[in-house]
């Protein structure tokens, strides 16, 4: 988990970085009506649950009021180079941010649903911030201990769930990266766990290595893989 938070009394800059800045005023208005209702909130999206293999990690981001992050928007809508240009950008314009990771072999154990359930407690536990409420992108999870409002598509139209979507979506991407150097031969650095033609014929060739999610096909439908991984 990672944590950050702006010591008190320093200066903040109001950051832009090239980009929309249209889309990132229409992200702030959105956030700023949930203000009126709960002066005190956070974002919260995740990155990773389809893949085949690596951990599911989920973001928050508690920006400061006012912050235009210019070029922010959905991580989906980004190139990666993009999100790595702001990614420095939300960190240095969040009053706190964290991430919440749940492995492989826990999703193996739970189910995503419940993957999906820790790495949102995580991710805000992890804030060290009370909140009024978190803004969540998607559908309402369930036996969530924490103050959400589930919003459909919330990446598109709130400025923190689409900077939290950006946090969750690099430190992913650079844990399969890392993955790639210590499980040669699946392409993770490239794929980042999902499964393309190169990585489907990899885990058939190599087997699942140790982060494969084997709840996940072809590993649940091939026992001989099943096997090779036990």
């Amino acid at each position: 988990m990672t944590k950050r938070v702006r010591p008190q009394g320093s200066k903040r800059r109001r950051h832009s970085a090239p980009g929309n800045n249209t889309t990132a005023t229409q992200l702030l208005l959105f956030d700023d009506n949930f203000r009126l209702r709960y002066p005190v909130f956070a974002g919260i999206d995740e990155a990773g649950r389809g893949p085949l293999a690596g951990p599911l990690v989920a973001a928050a981001v508690m920006l400061h009021r006012k912050t235009v992050l210019t070029g922010v928007n959905d991580s989906k809508k980004l190139s990666d180079s993009k999100r790595r240009q702001l990614f420095p950008v939300i960190i240095e314009e969040s009053e706190h941010y964290s991430t919440g990771i749940v492995e492989s072999t826990e999703i193996d154990m739970v189910g995503m649903a419940e993957a999906v359930r820790l790495s949102f407690s995580r991710a805000a536990l992890a804030l060290g911030k009370p909140v009024d409420i978190f803004l969540i992108d998607g559908l309402p999870v369930r036996n969530l201990n924490i103050p959400a409002e589930f919003i459909v598509k919330g990446d598109s139209k709130s400025l923190s769930i689409a900077a939290a979507s950006i946090i969750a979506k690099v430190t992913r991407d650079d844990i399969m990266i890392k993955a790639d150097r210590k499980y040669p031969g699946y392409g993770f650095a490239s794929n980042k766990g999902y499964g393309s033609a190169e990585h489907m014929e990899a885990i058939r060739k190599l087997g699942p290595s140790p982060i494969h999610r084997i709840s996940f096909a072809p590993m649940k439908n091939d026992a001989q893989l099943r096997f090779r991984f036990e």
